[in-house]
């Protein structure tokens, strides 16, 4: 072998993995910006009522995410419905009071009712332990 080849080294199994970790990463972030279409005909301009609609989604989440929003006090309005049941289409409506978005509202209610699912988990988790 000359010194000009380089000797070629196989990736590790943690480096495999951590590069399948990146790549689906990407992969997830990809879809999960297709995840939520805001529908700009129903939308204020001043950003206080949105309509938005959730590919792959039905009732489990409409029915939890509609509780959650609708428990903020800035929310005025919250409500969803399924367009066609053959479509797993999810159409959520948020007014609120002014005082935040109603894209701010749909954050806050995604991120409140992931919280509140990690609890439930947890504390299932536990529970089982102590069986």
């Amino acid at each position: 072998m000359s010194s000009s080849e380089e000797v070629k080294r196989l990736p590790t199994k943690e480096e495999e993995l951590k590069n399948e970790d990146i790549s689906m990463d990407e992969e997830e972030e990809e879809l999960d910006r297709n995840k939520i279409k805001i529908l700009p005909q129903a939308t204020s301009e001043d950003g206080t009522s949105a309509s938005f609609q959730i590919v792959e989604e039905d009732h489990t989440l409409g029915n939890a995410l509609r509780y959650i929003i609708m428990k903020n006090p800035q929310v005025e309005f919250c409500g969803y419905s399924i367009p066609h049941p053959s479509e797993n289409l999810l159409n959520i409506r948020i007014q609120t009071y002014g005082e935040i978005t109603a894209v701010d509202a749909l954050k806050k209610g995604l991120a409140d009712l992931m919280d509140l699912c990690d609890v439930v988990e947890e504390t299932f988790t536990q529970r089982i332990r102590e069986l």
